[in-house]
């Protein structure tokens, strides 16, 4: 086997090259992006990122879980070609093409049940949510959402409004769409004292029953409970095995719709198409972005076909479902079920055993979960008290950047690993012997 030829570090951090553009990025940006190190991506490779100083990085990132197949998969990237050579773009809204019908149909069949579906395309994870709440109203007639502390689910004024990660996504926003209501998500590694988390989380779902239907907000106005099946930017939160089957026999109860937002943990990420399935579950209505399209922006929700019943002109998108990254998105599907879904399964749990390994030589791990390929480590000061090591995990990340991983946070004190579906055994071997020497440069202060 020949070795991979990264990570590769030969300058400082940045070089010359990317410390100029990163001067010009701050004289031309936004400077609302947050930037967690200071990488400028050239190139990129599979797993490989190459900057313009000719550093090469180890990226279990994948652009924010996005690039699926890895960045630029030749079979993705002569998909892209191809469709740029017959139409670039023609509005799906107001007119009819084949890409963007043929990866409804796919998409559709990855949806649980025999029936019909229906597929709405946007750009985005944060449009699909919003599609998804409109969607919600128009159809139940009912106005108000439930929501879970810790979700995330987008930037835009309706799905920040569902949102309940970090108050800095939400200061000077305010007031935010009306009609949503948080309750709490169970989370197994801080379950309260006394309780199995399994307990746990039937009382989540029973804060829903017994104190918010039956103080502040009546369960015959609510329209939906949207729910991650796995919480993203939020921990990589699993729930245990009984939370989403209680709460959707709830929302059954009450003729509420379930709605799974699964634009990070979708597509193949966790070993199945949705990490919902793993719950034995099936929603009503399904949002997709990230991976769908390997890189390109898209994002779709999926309903069964009697359930999307809204007249032209109730929603639209002009650039939804592009011809482009609809092609993206078929090649991506193929590589996804031909092989990388497979590919995420043993990896993945190659990756935990090995991480969980590491747990038992470093005291700041508390926690190692996940499903598939995407994996959290929860760093902690104290493994009794379960205190959140949040500056550790910040210099962990900074110290992992420095020798050639590229790596990102989530929740307050979480590490996500979320690598391309292409990862190999042996870049997850060189992924841990990174990891490994910046938690001890941490650890010992370095």
């Amino acid at each position: 086997m020949v070795a991979i030829d990264y990570p590769k570090i030969v300058t400082e951090l940045p070089g010359p090259k990317a410390a100029a553009l990163i001067a010009r990025d701050a004289a031309a940006v936004s400077p609302s992006y947050t930037r967690d190190y200071p990488l400028v991506a050239a190139r990129g490779v599979g797993c490989m990122i190459e900057d313009p100083d000719g550093n090469r990085f180890l990226d279990c990132t994948a652009g924010i879980a996005v690039t699926a197949t890895g960045h630029c998969h030749p079979k993705v990237v002569a998909a892209i070609k191809a469709q740029a050579d017959r139409l670039v773009h023609m509005s799906g809204t107001d007119f009819y093409y084949e890409p963007q019908i043929e990866l409804a149909e796919r998409v559709g069949k990855h949806f649980p049940g025999n029936g019909p579906k229906r597929v709405f395309f946007c750009n985005s994870g944060t449009e699909a949510i919003e599609a998804a709440i409109k969607l919600a109203r128009y159809v139940t007639g009912r106005k108000q959402i439930i929501g879970f502390f810790g979700a995330f689910h987008g930037r835009t004024l309706g799905a920040l409004s569902v949102t309940g990660s970090k108050y800095v996504q939400r200061e000077r926003y305010f007031p935010l769409v009306p009609g949503v209501t948080h309750i709490p998500y169970p989370d197994p590694y801080r379950t309260p004292r006394g309780l199995t988390p399994e307990q746990h989380a039937s009382e989540c779902v029973a804060w829903l029953r017994d104190k918010i239907f039956q103080t502040i907000v009546p369960p015959s106005e609510v329209a939906a409970v949207l729910v991650e099946a796995i919480q993203g930017e939020g921990g990589y939160v699993i729930p245990p095995a009984n939370f989403l089957p209680e709460l959707k026999a709830l929302c059954e109860v009450h003729g509420i719709l379930l709605m799974c937002d699964e634009v990070q943990s979708g597509v193949g990420r966790t070993g199945k198409f949705f990490a919902f399935e793993h719950a034995g579950i099936v929603p009503d209505v399904v949002a997709v972005a990230k991976g769908i399209a390997s890189g390109l922006p898209l994002g779709l929700i999926i309903t069964p076909a009697e359930l999307m019943q809204w007249k032209p002109g109730a929603h639209a998108s002009t650039f939804g479902g592009n011809p482009i990254a609809c092609a993206a998105a078929l090649a991506t599907l193929d590589l996804v079920e031909q092989e990388l879904m497979a590919n995420a399964t043993v990896q993945g749990a190659y990756l935990k055993l090995q991480l969980q390994e590491l747990a038992g030589r470093h005291a700041l791990i508390g926690d190692v979960r996940g499903l598939g390929l995407m994996i959290a480590v929860e760093l902690v000061r104290d493994r009794v008290t379960k205190e959140r090591a949040d500056t550790e995990r910040n210099a962990i990340i900074q110290a992992a950047f420095q020798r050639g991983l590229l790596l990102l946070g989530c929740g307050a004190n979480n590490i996500r690993f979320c690598p391309a579906l292409t990862i190999t055994r042996e870049e997850i071997d060189v992924t841990v012997r990174l990891f490994d020497a910046a938690l001890t440069a941490v650890a010992r202060g370095a």
